[in-house]
């Protein structure tokens, strides 16, 4: 069990990234869903031991992880959201190096590691191969294997599927739904489906903060009855925006498909059956709203 108690972090020129974050994180996989801002991969360095924040406390079973860092970098598996290798390196010599790294010293012992891993990951048969000619897939699927070094019991993946077409996303995430059934994994992204498809357990992040957390199943639920759409001319989107409280809209054949939030069916919308995106939008919605007045004093 990963353990966050009233986590806050404040850079040096003053921006608050992390607002008193507390969170209880199980085994299996988890996501920590947030646009692009909402401090996420701040949460992933710090939990990584990669900064210490400025407040707060984190445990990772009998780990102190703040005053421990480096019994937790035992444990650790972490893909950072840009991973850097050396490009003219094949695979496997790559992997072998970092395994050495990782503290794997016997030579028979590292080699089966390699393999193993290498083979988990479907780069086999690139094994020779310099990462430097490898998709964003391939890269992605590397930086599993790296993390994966060591058996660690926390793997932390921070926007592993952001620019990977859907093939190689969806390889990556069958990757990781098999490796995390008995160790904690975070994902961390601003890609719904990413969550909605792999997570038992979510949080939404926004403004350095937990806005929402639970079971998407759950947080689904709690939107029914309440989501509604109705499709109208592009030109009509201000005025929908004035009359209702619209959590999401798309264009689709030229015009825009809009969903609003509402305990009554408002007039001229149909009841649509919601999901994660229509839980995630409305948490967003909401969480812009109550920072305006602020913002405005």
């Amino acid at each position: 069990m990963l353990e966050l108690s009233g986590v806050s972090h404040t850079y040096p020129n003053g921006t608050r990234a992390l607002d008193a974050v507390t969170l209880s994180i199980p085994k299996g996989m988890f996501g920590l869903l947030g646009p692009n801002g909402a401090g996420k991969s701040t949460l992933m360095r710090t939990i990584a031991t990669l900064q210490a924040p400025t407040a707060g406390s984190i445990r990772f079973g009998d780990i102190d992880v703040l005053a421990e860092p480096d019994r937790l970098r035992r444990t650790l598996g972490y893909l950072p959201q840009d991973f850097g290798v050396y490009p003219r390196i094949s695979a496997q010599a790559m992997l072998d190096h970092m395994a050495v790294l990782k503290g794997i010293t016997d030579k028979g012992e590292r080699k089966a590691v390699v393999e193993h891993l290498l083979g988990q990951t479907n780069l086999w048969a690139v094994r020779g191969k310099a990462i430097a000619g490898f998709s964003g897939g391939m890269r992605q699927r590397f930086g599993i294997a790296q993390a994966l070094l060591g058996d660690p019991e926390l793997i932390i993946v921070d926007e592993p599927t952001a620019g990977l077409d859907p093939e190689e996303r969806n390889r990556f995430l069958n990757l990781l739904a098999g490796i995390g059934e008995n160790v904690v994994v975070i994902l961390s992204t601003h890609i719904v489906d990413d969550v909605a498809d792999l997570c038992p357990r979510m949080a939404v992040l926004a403004q350095g903060r937990v806005q929402l957390e639970g079971a998407p199943r759950e947080l689904i639920a709690s939107t029914q009855g309440r989501v509604w759409q109705r499709t109208v001319p592009h030109t009509r989107l201000e005025e929908m925006q004035a009359a209702h409280e619209v959590i999401s809209h798309r264009f689709f054949a030229g015009e825009i498909v809009v969903h609003v939030l509402a305990d009554s069916q408002p007039e001229g919308f149909a009841p649509v059956s919601g999901g994660l995106e229509d839980v995630y939008f409305a948490t967003l919605a909401e969480t812009r709203r109550a920072a305006a007045p602020a913002q405005a004093a």
